[in-house]
């Protein structure tokens, strides 16, 4: 491996890991935030929404700052924006001021959205580069940092440390980081951003043009199903089986805790499973696990069996969304815009889906409202070839590396 191919992988790595450290860094102390602000749950969800609404606002402008800085300067302008927004939600706090802290969660938001299709674009240049499938490995990457921030939340939680203080700290090494590290990644050439004329490329010119392309919508599409499906786990498992299934909160919390250990190592393996039977293949067979494994979550009549529908559905929720950022990005001429369309669409998903499931469960019960979850997740499964392998239109982003399609 080339060296500098090499420092870029480690760079991406820790990237991915501490994206996923300072998104659950917040994350896992809402709690906090809403005892200190005097929320009701109804107002915490409101304020949770704040986020969402700067994140989605974000992503379809990630693709146009992706082209026009790169994607080095792309993960240091959402690292820094993330930071500035954790301090703003931190003074928020400390004044006891929702307006404050929203602002600062809406600024928080927009980072993590920058920053998140910054890192996809660049895990998608060292994929290319290595000629192997690795991004699966960067998201696992991600969700070990989520599992770490978790942790940490819960520790600082335990000690009772302020949770102002916890997110100056955060800030600190969100800044420090993303400005540093992005160092190492792949050296931009003028043929990995769009020329500037719609001659030159033979498509519309900018990072909005890749809205038209059915093949970009379609693996956004895909990506809906896979971050629907793991969105709704997230926020929803650990309380389903405590209301379907009638087990303690500690017990619905190792519930999602098999659902996150399943998912991060199949994330670490799938890589090589990808090489050998192609990607849409193993899409097809990730949403076809998924989807059993939600069925059976929702209909166990047990907690043992329930498990095992959290383990399976967990496995089928690792691969998707990486697959799709690997394939909207087969071409690196157009991999800013289009990354940047399948992120908006996924993460719209992801971030909007798990609240209104959670209004549905209001009329139903929650454990049964997942099953609308399998709606989205059969579509996946019907436009899942979209995501086939496509020779890159451009060279590779350092000489002498072979293409991954020949």
């Amino acid at each position: 491996m080339k060296p500098a191919v090499h420092a870029a992988t480690i760079a991406t790595y820790v990237i991915f890991g501490l994206n996923g450290l300072v998104f659950a860094s917040w994350a896992s102390r809402i709690p906090a935030a809403s005892g200190t602000l005097g929320l009701s749950s109804g107002q915490t969800g409101g304020l949770l929404l704040v986020a969402a609404i700067g994140s989605v606002i974000s992503l379809p402008l990630a693709g146009l700052i992706a082209a026009r800085f790169g994607t080095a300067d792309t993960v240091r302008i959402g690292g820094t924006a993330a930071a500035l927004g954790a301090c703003a939600v931190a003074l928020g706090l400390a004044l006891v001021s929702v307006p404050v802290a929203a602002a600062g969660l809406f600024l928080f938001g927009c980072g993590v959205a920058l920053w998140d299709v910054g890192q996809n674009i660049e895990g998608a240049a060292v994929e290319r580069a290595l000629n192997r499938t690795i991004m699966p490995r960067f998201h696992a990457a991600f969700s070990g940092g989520a599992f770490a921030g978790a942790l940490v939340g819960a520790g600082l939680s335990a000690l009772d440390i302020s949770f102002s203080a916890h997110l100056v700290v955060v800030a600190a090494l969100s800044v420090t980081v993303s400005l540093w590290v992005p160092r190492s990644f792949l050296p931009e050439r003028p043929t990995d951003r769009p020329s500037s004329t719609p001659e030159a490329t033979g498509r519309r010119p900018g990072g909005l043009g890749a809205w038209g392309e059915s093949r970009t919508l379609l693996l956004g599409l895909v990506v809906l199903g896979a971050a629907l499906t793991e969105g709704a786990a997230n926020d929803w498992v650990a309380k389903a089986s405590v209301d379907g299934l009638g087990t303690t909160e500690s017990a619905g919390a190792i519930m999602f805790a098999v659902f996150v250990a399943s998912m991060t190592l199949v994330r670490f393996v799938g890589g090589a499973v990808i090489d050998h039977f192609g990607r849409v293949r193993v899409l097809q067979a990730s949403l076809g696990s998924s989807l059993v494994g939600l069925v059976l979550f929702v209909v166990a009549p047990t907690v043992p069996l329930a498990a095992v529908g959290a383990i399976l559905w967990g496995a089928g929720a690792a691969l998707g969304f990486p697959m799709g950022m690997s394939a909207a990005a087969d071409d690196p001429e157009r991999a800013a815009a289009r990354v940047s369309v399948v992120s908006t669409v996924g993460y719209t998903a992801f971030l909007a889906g798990p609240p209104l499931l959670g209004f549905l469960g209001d009329l139903v019960g929650i454990r049964t409202a997942l099953l609308a979850v399998g709606v989205a997740v059969l579509a996946s499964f019907v436009v899942a070839p979209a995501a086939r392998e496509r020779p890159p239109r451009s060279v590779d982003p350092l000489p002498g590396i072979p293409d991954r399609n020949p």
